[in-house]
């Protein structure tokens, strides 16, 4: 698609001299002002690299039901590990696809009664033992995007006129990192719905999210109409979450955005990446330059999804949204209508 709001940023300016680094400041600054979304090459990830990914996630999604169902996320309490064809809910509906959700892996947390519920997803991942290389390859990946994602942010605070230590220091210690592996399966030519993942903001501060080369499906809200993103090879789909939004008081905007599931006989794979701090880092109202500060819109703000400012407190309610079935075996007194969901 040609005509299309969504710009593509070239990250290797950052490395080209003053002047470059000016213009990626001033084109990122704008693009998620503007859109809240953009498309980024030159990020230096080695096409080798894309590739393993690639051919692991698939050979994963070939396994036998029963040893993907070995890492089943249906017993952890952690809301990690493989999700069949219709595991996760957006919205209430149904999503169209397959995955492994994948986190800091860590030793699960003692919580007494006074402690916040966001705790509970601290825990280990579960990894296949049918495929043994998928762990290498996850870790390879996370270290590579991580890098990317503090670039991005040291950048968005010196386009914003910030202290770029404002963001970074959020992340300095046991940042929250979510890889999601992903499959969307072709849906039937007489199915009622091809919702992937159906529309949303992402909950935490930053996405990074690599497609199988030459594949559509991804929609980006803008100017309330619907816009495909053109997959270009080689390239991430960056957005920013709500939390950035909240950091900016609505200066930069996340923006709502929706998967459309394949048609029958195809499929999709993608390897969405969530750079978000640690459980319990708030995010701060960041000192932006006041022109820019002039032009803030506010948090925009749903009663049934009520942006905080605690990482921890944003991803439980999504979480806990999202995986119903997860929820209602290992954390039924969250789910009870009295319960508070951030509270402990």
């Amino acid at each position: 698609m040609t005509n299309t709001p969504i710009p593509v940023l070239d990250l290797s300016l950052l490395d080209q001299g003053p002047e470059a680094v000016e213009r990626f400041h001033d084109e990122l600054r704008r693009a998620t002002h503007e859109v809240g979304f953009f498309t980024l090459v030159g990020h230096g990830i080695p096409a080798e690299l894309q590739q393993r990914l690639l051919s692991t996630a698939r050979s994963f999604f070939a396994l036998p039901d029963e040893d993907k169902l070995e890492i089943e996320n249906l017993k952890s309490p952690h809301f990690r590990g493989y999700a069949r064809v219709g595991g996760e809910l957006t919205k209430g509906k149904v999503d169209w696809r397959e995955q492994i959700d994948i986190g800091p892996g860590r030793e699960p947390r003692e919580l007494g009664a006074g402690d916040p519920a966001y705790l509970r997803l601290d825990g280990p991942n579960q990894w296949p033992t049918a495929l043994p290389e998928l762990q290498p390859v996850i870790e390879e990946w996370e270290a590579r995007l991580g890098q990317i994602g503090r670039r991005l942010l040291a950048a968005w605070a010196a386009s914003l006129g910030a202290d770029p230590a404002a963001l970074l220091d959020l992340f300095a210690d046991q940042p929250s990192v979510h890889i999601k592996v992903v499959r969307y399966p072709g849906v039937p030519d007489d199915a009622e719905s091809r919702q992937g993942v159906g529309s949303h903001k992402d909950a935490g501060v930053l996405t990074l999210l690599w497609i199988e080369p030459g594949v559509g499906g991804l929609q980006v809200e803008h100017a309330g109409e619907w816009h495909d993103v053109p997959p270009l090879e080689d390239a991430l789909i960056v957005n920013i979450g709500e939390l950035l939004e909240w950091a900016t008081d609505g200066y930069l905007r996340a923006t709502v955005h929706r998967v459309i599931a394949p048609a029958e006989g195809n499929e999709r794979i993608s390897v969405p990446f969530f750079f978000n701090p640690r459980l319990d880092a708030s995010v701060p109202r960041l000192d932006i330059d006041p022109e820019y500060r002039a032009e803030a819109r506010g948090v925009e703000q749903d009663p049934s999804n009520v942006i905080r400012a605690t990482y921890g407190e944003n991803v439980l309610k999504s979480r806990l949204r999202a995986h119903p079935d997860v929820a209602a075996i290992h954390h039924p007194d969250l789910l009870a209508p009295a319960a508070a969901p951030v509270a402990g």
